[in-house]
Order: structure tokens, then C-alpha cells, then sequence
């Protein structure tokens, strides 16, 4: 089912960074094959999201969705601490 707003993206991954006030980095992990060599790879990305309570802390594994741009680097917002 979709919203008005259309389905919006969810990312699930690790918090690295808490330093910042109501902003977390979170690295998000997927695995690949080589294109050439066909070897099982770990591909990381990092992106900041908003975190308007401050709860998230370093280690967390958080759920993250897409939101309208916060600030220059902000486009995710947490949803819910997974573990």
C-alpha cells in the first residue's frame, strides 16, 4: 500500500557517530560480487540523519527513512532503534 507521499526509502545499518547535537552518522553495509573477478565484497556508505531526541548511541543498529532535506547533508531521519 502506498502513501500520498509515495513509498519512501529505508535504510538499516550501524551509528558511528553521536558526536553532533540531534544528528547521527550511521554506516549502512551491503555485499556485492566483483564484476570481473566474482569475489564476495563489503560495500559501505555513511549518511547522516536526524535524530530529534538525541537517543541513538554509538554501536546502535538503527532503521533509517528518507525525509524532504533537513540541512545540506540531511535527507534520513531515524525511525526506530533496532538493537
Amino acid at each position: 500500500m502506498q502513501t500520498k507521499r509515495g513509498a519512501r526509502k529505508e535504510r538499516v545499518g550501524v551509528v558511528v557517530s553521536d558526536k553532533m547535537d540531534k544528528t547521527i552518522v550511521i554506516k549502512v553495509e551491503r555485499i556485492t560480487k566483483h564484476s570481473l573477478y566474482n569475489k564476495v565484497i563489503k560495500k559501505f556508505i555513511k549518511f547522516k540523519a536526524h535524530d530529534e531526541k538525541n537517543e541513538a548511541k554509538t554501536g546502535d543498529k538503527v532503521r533509517i527513512v528518507e525525509t524532504r532535506p533537513l540541512s545540506k547533508d540531511k535527507r534520513w531521519r531515524l525511525a526506530e532503534i533496532v538493537k
